[in-house]
């Protein structure tokens, strides 16, 4: 079966976002990643910012892992980590119904996770080394080039262990994706060009 649906998970700084979208336009297909704050934010009511904060980053305090996370709020309650856990089982949701209308590109929120059974999908995993993604974040971000190297550190810390915590599998380790690229030193271009290729385009 051709690969319809490409999920990336991405160290800060590595062109993940960027990678993702031109490939997306480049097959003529869907993509999502800030789209998924907007979509998410509709569907519980909680405010974009909160989303865009607590949707790829582990905050300390969730209770999924006390009550065995695995769709039981009906509704969300009013603690700042219920909600997170709330917002999570929406997102996952989300995520599922966004694979099953049709192909598309996905960026971060465990989607390589949540769609782990479907064999139709794609799961990448973009690195870097940190020179690379301190230049970039800085051209790019406007991060100050001497705070850059400790934001994206902190950053992907945080993912690392939001996707632990909902996934009970290791951020970034090789085995739990199809494909992995150095997007340094490949060269964004040569990502886009690999991704497409192993959609068979």
């Amino acid at each position: 079966m051709s690969k319809r649906i490409i999920t990336i998970g991405r160290e800060c700084g590595s062109g993940g976002h960027t990678i993702g979208k031109r490939v997306a336009e480049r097959l003529g297909i869907a993509f999502y990643d800030k789209e998924i704050v907007e979509l998410v934010a509709a569907k519980t009511k909680l405010s974009p910012d909160f989303i865009d904060a607590h949707g790829e980053y582990f905050r300390s305090g969730s209770l999924g892992h006390i009550i065995g996370y695995g769709g039981r709020f009906a509704s969300p309650m009013q603690t700042q980590s219920s909600l997170q856990d709330h917002m999570h089982f929406v997102q996952t949701s989300l995520i599922r119904e966004l694979a099953e209308q049709g192909a598309c590109v996905i960026v971060g929120r465990c989607a390589d996770y949540i769609l782990r059974e479907r064999p139709d999908c794609l799961n990448v995993f973009i690195h870097s080394d940190l020179p690379y993604k301190v230049e970039r974040s800085v051209r790019e971000h406007g991060l100050a080039e001497g705070e850059a190297a400790g934001i994206l550190s902190k950053r992907d810390k945080a993912r690392a262990q939001h996707y632990s915590f909902y996934t009970s599998q290791t951020w970034g380790m090789s085995q739990n994706y199809h494909l992995t690229l150095h997007s340094g030193f490949l060269g964004e271009d040569t990502c886009v060009d690999l991704l497409c290729a192993a959609c068979g385009k």
